[in-house]
C-alpha cells in the first residue's frame, strides 16, 4: 500500500468528493485522495486559516476519480500552476502536488498536475 512508504510524514487520507485543507496538513503530511469519482482539495482563504508563507501542502492522488486542486474563495486565493495567473490544476490517479504558499492569499502548485 502506497500510503505506508511516506517515512516521517502523517496521513490524512480523505475519500470523500471534497476536502479543504487544514491546519495539521502543512505540518508534515500528506493528503491523499482516495475517490472514484471526481473530488476537489480546497485550500482555504487566509480568514480561515493563515498558513504561514512557505507552507508545503501535499497531495495524492490514489482514486480512480481526478483530484481538482482550487481555493474556496478563488477571488480571495489565488492558485496558480504552469505559469497560468490563475487556474486550478488536476491529478490524475497515482499523481502528487506541492501547493507551496508564497505571499498571503497566493499559493503556486507544482508537481504531476494537468
Amino acid at each position: 500500500d502506497i500510503d505506508t512508504k511516506f517515512a516521517g510524514l502523517t496521513v490524512n487520507a480523505q475519500t470523500g468528493t471534497t476536502y479543504t485543507a487544514v491546519k495539521a496538513d502543512g505540518l508534515n503530511a500528506i493528503v491523499t485522495m482516495d475517490n472514484a469519482s471526481a473530488n476537489t482539495f480546497y485550500i482555504p482563504t487566509d480568514a480561515t486559516y493563515a498558513f504561514p508563507t512557505g507552507t508545503t501542502l501535499l497531495v495524492y492522488m490514489k482514486g480512480a476519480g481526478v483530484t481538482t486542486i482550487t481555493a474556496t474563495t478563488p477571488a480571495t486565493t489565488t492558485v496558480t500552476s504552469a505559469g497560468a495567473a490563475a487556474g486550478s490544476p488536476v491529478l490524475a490517479r497515482y499523481k502528487s502536488a506541492a501547493c507551496i504558499k508564497i505571499a498571503a492569499n497566493s499559493w503556486i502548485v507544482v508537481g504531476a498536475i494537468a
